[in-house]
């Protein structure tokens, strides 16, 4: 099969072009068969991901940009089962590298690719709000974490770190103002285990297909996106000081140790709030919403993972 490079030139604060200008001589030297497709614009990479595989053949796609840029490829294929995807991180967070063991080193992200030792079937998240869905490969979030996702796509700290190569704590930066700043509010939430909790003061609920969220925070820890669940954290009950502690240790897991802080598995789980919060996909802001349902595909991905 041919490769159908996705790129974003304008990931990594719009250094995309020139990191795939970089890659793709290797690509010509090895005289591997491709074609490659830039984005132009929002939603132009699902576009292209449909394009390529509405003919119900077998794919290899491959993605050059950030965790968006992946969500919005998983978005546009047809046929998940008859895809095959790659990954080579240049964004901000990289949590679906890190999920999936992908190095972070660009040659080596491109030979991972291309020799396709290791392809794991991924589960396929989906969140619905109302009518519509939406795929996710790392995480769908309502509250806390999708309001730091939606500033972070706005924020100047995020251009800022990315030219010394710390986009990532553009999360911690954002969240920490997000935090003095949110409301908590009143959430029920029902599981398909028969689990139904009513939450007075929650931050966030987060249904996770992978252990990391938001740069490398572990917010879930033994979540894998192989087992067919989703692990659920939920953060409710506490003060904004305690948190402000917590989330530091989110990056080894520690915070789950804590009352305040509640991990479950399920396949599918629903939300309603008693006030509107911001929603998100993999890190991609969605506008405020009261509900959110989020479910397993019953068909998997393969992925070009690590080791």
């Amino acid at each position: 099969m041919e490769y159908n490079f996705i790129v974003n030139p304008c990931a990594r604060s719009g250094k995309g072009k020139l990191i795939w200008d970089r890659l793709e001589p290797v690509l010509k030297k090895k005289r591997i068969a491709y074609h490659a497709y830039l984005t132009r614009c929002a939603g132009d990479a699902a576009d292209i991901a449909r394009r390529i595989t509405e003919d119900g053949r077998e794919h290899i796609l491959a993605v050059l940009g950030g965790d968006g840029t992946v969500n919005e490829v998983l978005n546009g294929i047809c046929n998940i089962r008859k895809s095959i995807l790659g990954y080579i991180p240049i964004g901000s967070s990289n949590d679906f590298a890190r999920g999936m063991q992908i190095p972070r080193e660009l040659e080596e992200a491109l030979e991972l690719i291309l020799e396709s030792r290791h392809i794991r079937e991924m589960d396929v998240g989906v969140m619905s709000r109302k009518e519509k869905q939406r795929r996710f490969a790392v995480s769908a979030g309502i509250g806390f974490d999708a309001a730091v996702c939606h500033e972070v796509c706005l924020s100047k700290w995020k251009r800022i770190l990315n030219v010394f190569h710390l986009g990532k704590l553009s999360y911690a930066v954002v969240a920490l103002r997000r935090l003095i700043k949110d409301p908590t509010v009143r959430a029920r939430i029902c599981l398909d285990t028969g689990e139904e909790m009513v939450c007075d003061r929650t931050y966030f609920i987060a249904g996770m297909n992978q252990k990391y969220e938001g740069g490398g925070f572990r917010f879930c820890p033994q979540a894998s996106a192989q087992d067919g669940k989703l692990d659920v954290i939920i953060v409710e009950g506490i003060s904004k000081w305690k948190i402000l502690c917590l989330l530091p240790t989110a990056f080894w897991g520690g915070h789950v140790r804590f009352k305040g802080v509640s991990v479950r598995q399920c396949k599918s789980m629903e939300v309603h709030l008693e006030s509107p919060l911001p929603i998100h996909t993999d890190g991609e802001p969605v506008f405020l919403r009261d509900e959110m349902k989020v479910c397993l595909m019953p068909d998997k991905i393969r992925v070009i993972a690590g080791c």
